[in-house]
């Protein structure tokens, strides 16, 4: 699985021109599921996002993690994470899970913040064309791969 999280201020997805998610400050996950990718990946990522250390303490270092601010998460399947520009051009989606895998596994990860986090994490719907908007803050933006463990 890769993700990409960015630290926001504020985040948005909006489906067939209303609103469905919003949150204020927190991190907006963009969430790109693999063929082979395993729960194991899933619970390494969720662990990593509920701890990562990207937001202020009182002296503006980026020491807390977003259970320490309280921070909200929108977290949104994002299939072209997996785009592989190898060859041409054109980017090839082959490595990109199918129906079957990816939304067990984007629903499990979400599932599993919203236990990290003690609160419900919001989301995107899967293979919906969304529009998402998004305030980043600093900017911080950090990119995950459970393969690669960094």
């Amino acid at each position: 699985m890769r993700i990409v999280i960015q630290r926001v201020t504020e985040a948005s997805v909006t489906i067939d021109g209303k609103v469905h998610s919003t949150i204020g400050p927190g991190m907006m996950v963009l969430v790109g599921v693999r063929e082979g990718d395993t729960e194991d990946d899933m619970r390494w990522l969720a662990q990593k996002t509920v701890n990562l250390r990207i937001f202020d303490d009182e002296q503006g270092v980026m020491n807390r993690s977003i259970i320490d601010v309280g921070g909200e998460v929108l977290a949104v399947s994002q299939f072209t994470l997996n785009a592989s520009t190898k060859k041409g051009n054109r980017p090839s989606y082959i490595h990109a899970a199918g129906h079957d895998l990816a939304v067990p596994l984007y629903d499990a990860y979400c599932d599993e913040l919203a236990q990290l986090l003690g609160k419900p994490t919001k989301k995107g719907v899967f293979g919906a064309e969304m529009q998402v908007a998004l305030v980043n803050d600093g900017p911080v933006t950090i990119i995950i791969d459970s393969r690669l463990k960094e």
